[in-house]
């Protein structure tokens, strides 16, 4: 059996850094990762601290299998969102994750805590966390932060972070990767944080792990998801979207664009460089070169920077993604923020020349958010809900606990409103996506059906994202949720144990948010939704506003929650959560 997990505690107020251990019960109950997260946020934060305040913590977490996975490896930040007030998780692939488990030598992350005095930027090696003077990075963009690590891997913030926007990013590998929705670059920069530089190389992969990897490598080669992943990564999203009619299109009015193919995958393939590969057999992304640097589109690229801000040209759309990844915003926010503003300008409510298919003022808007240098900008930088508190328009862009809605429109995927609307941190596409499956076997699902389907999709991904597992590869993961690789690494662990373990974080979260005040109203769906689309193949679709009531409480129930959305005791008891230490 391992040793007792240890974690690295850094207060940034006095710089003062120390080892403790996990408790063994923690580790046994909440796997890592995601897990492990929410049980140290829960234990450390009082109800209502402010997540720019110095009592907000974040942690930076690896997972137990984090450098031992094949495919690309991940690690996670955990704190309370500025955007949504919310638990926050958000993950980041690339070089820093390997090298972070690498440079940990054993321990599970760092816990940070207060705010430093002056820049800060963290080193990590051989297992020790020392403190080191930022200055000279202050104001730098992540690719110039990048540059002047040299040797080593980092995570930094850029001028987004340091200007706290609610929707700040922490990005690796000069902008190629983030840690992205929810904010936590302005927890960084909150704390006047602005790098974490890991120095060693990756955890040696010999043996039963060696052989292992091997083997899952070439079982995702020849997955379905593997064969889509190697042929597109991400960046057919928009295409699929637009396909079955639930791409949000020019701010949420449509669920097409005709514009589609034009920023699509076969664009992205005919303007990319080259392309990423974590291994020879488990590819990455696409690589383009625009006048700002290269850009790595993900699928959210094309869709929030392309079609929902009526952008038909690859160029430009690549060009705004670069932008977003130097100054570290989230793209999504980002998009969806510069598509309420041309919509409020077309309602009169602001009165600034803006318009769809719009490059240039899109990306003179973005740097004005990333920066706060303009009320517009300042007011946007806070979220969509922020901005329209201050100038109307709360119907424009629809959002869930402060978060807009990302890749997918629900009114053709009904699923998916019942995904966003439960979604741990806000609309999120990442805690399932039933709209996979739903939007191609057309509207015959029941409440049920989308019940369980979400459900099942929350759970696992809460366990997966506790290992830390690249989402993707862990569909070859999923006959045995991961046991038999934390088995390789000296953790008994089986299947039918580590679904519990699914629920029982993704109901330690919920109990968290129900501490922040979150409860069933926050569950609701924007009007906005309610809407008929305008056109596309699901023309006219929107979404039923008693149907919808009637499965969130088919949620609430099979969960074992209340009508408030509360987990009973009944509930923590058959899930063992126990709250003391």
């Amino acid at each position: 059996m391992p040793g007792a997990e240890t974690i690295v505690r850094v207060d940034l107020g006095t710089e003062t850094v120390a080892t403790e251990r996990v408790p063994e019960s923690w580790s046994q109950a909440y796997v890592g990762g995601k897990g492990l997260g929410v049980r140290y946020l829960y234990e450390e934060l009082e109800a209502g601290v402010d997540p720019l305040g110095p009592e907000n913590v974040v942690l930076v977490l690896v997972g137990p299998l984090t450098g031992y996975l094949p495919g690309e490896q991940r690690y996670v930040v955990v704190t309370k969102s500025p955007l949504t007030g919310t638990f926050l998780d958000s993950y980041a692939g690339g070089s820093m994750a390997g090298r972070l488990a690498g440079s940990l030598d054993g321990h599970v992350g760092i816990l940070i805590s207060g705010r430093a005095q002056r820049p800060i930027a963290l080193s990590v090696a051989n297992g020790e966390v020392t403190l080191d003077g930022a200055n000279e990075w202050w104001g730098l963009d992540v690719e110039a932060v990048d540059d002047r690590v040299g040797d080593g891997a980092v995570a930094c913030i850029g001028p987004a972070g340091e200007h706290q926007v609610a929707y700040a990013t922490i990005a690796s590998d000069g902008g190629d990767h983030h840690a992205g929705r929810g904010g936590a670059g302005a927890v960084f920069g909150a704390k006047r944080l602005k790098a974490i530089v890991a120095s060693d190389e990756p955890p040696a992969v010999d043996g039963d792990l060696e052989r292992l990897q091997a083997r899952h490598e070439r079982a995702f080669a020849d997955h379905d998801t593997g064969r889509w992943h190697a042929a597109s990564a991400t960046a057919e999203t928009i295409d699929f979207a637009d396909e079955v009619g639930v791409l949000p299109t020019r701010g949420w009015q449509a669920g097409s664009f005709e514009g589609a193919g034009d920023v699509g995958i076969e664009a992205v393939r005919a303007a990319s460089v080259s392309r990423e590969r974590p291994t020879d057999s488990v590819p990455g992304g696409f690589r383009i070169e625009t006048d700002d640097g290269e850009h790595v589109p993900r699928g959210g690229t094309s869709i929030s920077l392309g079609a929902g801000l009526g952008i038909d040209d690859v160029d430009a759309v690549m060009a705004l993604g670069s932008v977003c990844d130097r100054l570290a915003l989230d793209l999504i926010s980002g998009g969806n923020a510069v598509a309420w503003a041309i919509r409020a300008a077309e309602e009169g409510i602001l009165e600034r020349e803006l318009s769809f298919g719009d490059e240039r003022a899109a990306r003179q808007l973005i740097e004005e958010i990333a920066t706060r240098s303009t009320p517009l900008g300042d007011a946007l930088a806070d979220g969509v809900e922020a901005a329209a508190s201050t100038y109307g328009g709360s119907d424009l862009i629809p959002s869930v606990k402060g978060m807009e809605l990302p890749t997918y429109d629900p009114r053709g995927a009904s699923a998916m409103a019942l995904a966003y609307a439960t979604s741990d941190r806000g609309a999120c596409h990442r805690r399932a996506r039933p709209v996979e499956v739903q939007a191609l076997e057309g509207d015959t699902w029941t409440i049920a059906d989308r019940v369980e389907a979400v459900i099942t999709e929350q759970d696992r991904r809460a366990l997966r994202w506790s290992l830390i597992a690249d989402d993707f590869l862990g569909d070859v993961l999923s006959p045995t949720l991961g046991a038999k690789w934390l088995e390789a690494v000296g953790r008994e662990s089986d299947p039918a144990s580590l679904w519990d373990a699914g629920e029982r974080i993704w109901t330690l979260v919920r109990l968290f948010n129900v501490r922040e005040g979150f409860s069933r109203a926050d569950d609701e769906l924007p009007p906005r939704l309610t809407e008929p689309l305008e056109d596309g193949p699901n023309e006219g679709a929107a979404i039923d506003p008693d149907e919808f009531e009637a499965t969130l409480e088919a949620y609430y129930d099979r969960r074992g929650w209340d009508q408030q959305g509360r987990p009973t005791a009944e509930t923590l008891d058959r899930l063992g959560i126990d709250l003391s230490r």
